[in-house]
């Protein structure tokens, strides 16, 4: 047996016995500290979120509402989906947000894909069956290959009546076939009523 393994129940008597040999410190105005005052009560681990860090607000439908920890009232949120395979793999992710008002697109998304995509190719989006929209790939980095897009008045209006939107991209390694991923459209007017404009 290691020696550090000996000295446990030791350890385990120090800590115990702790608190009961900090009482016989005193704090400024004389008096001993309690027992309760120094200890953590800790946080809830489904709410606590550090400044700066990302966390999911709500679910609506099929959107998750992924905001940024802030120090200001309201913490600045975008919409989000996960993409599988259809059996539970995933596949792609979906990030969208407002844009103030004045310019031709209403609202922008990021669509992250594997990195084995044909990027001349492109992506397309088509909703319900709809004529398909073509963007192309701005960049790549060890996490996937990333398209961002403008969504204008009227991409937006489909959106929110629409049920389903396809997103196709072409595989490297069988340019000669497509991957059809399904973005579900439930809850995307409620939740996009709670979408942050994204100023920067």
């Amino acid at each position: 047996m290691s020696n550090f393994l000996k000295a446990l129940p030791f350890i385990a008597a120090l800590t115990l016995f702790a608190p009961v040999a900090s009482l016989a410190q005193t704090t400024a105005d004389g008096t001993a500290p309690k027992i309760e005052d120094q200890l953590s009560l800790g946080d809830d681990t489904e709410t606590a979120s550090e400044l700066g860090q990302p966390y999911t607000r709500e679910t609506i439908g099929a959107w998750e509402m992924r905001c940024i920890k802030t120090e200001g009232e309201t913490d600045p949120c975008q919409m989000y989906q996960l993409l599988d395979d259809g059996e539970g793999a995933p596949v792609a992710e979906v990030s969208l947000f407002r844009l103030p008002g004045g310019g031709k697109a209403e609202a922008g998304a990021t669509i992250i894909v594997p990195l084995e995509t044909a990027l001349p190719r492109q992506l397309s989006v088509a909703v319900d069956g709809g004529k398909a929209r073509r963007y192309p790939f701005a960049f790549c980095n060890p996490v996937g290959c990333y398209v961002r897009l403008g969504l204008t008045p009227d991409d937006i209006a489909a959106f929110k009546r629409g049920k389903e939107a396809t997103i196709t991209i072409v595989p490297a390694l069988a340019p000669d076939q497509t991957v059809d991923l399904k973005l579900s459209l439930t809850g995307f007017t409620a939740s996009y009523d709670q979408v942050s404009v994204l100023d920067q």
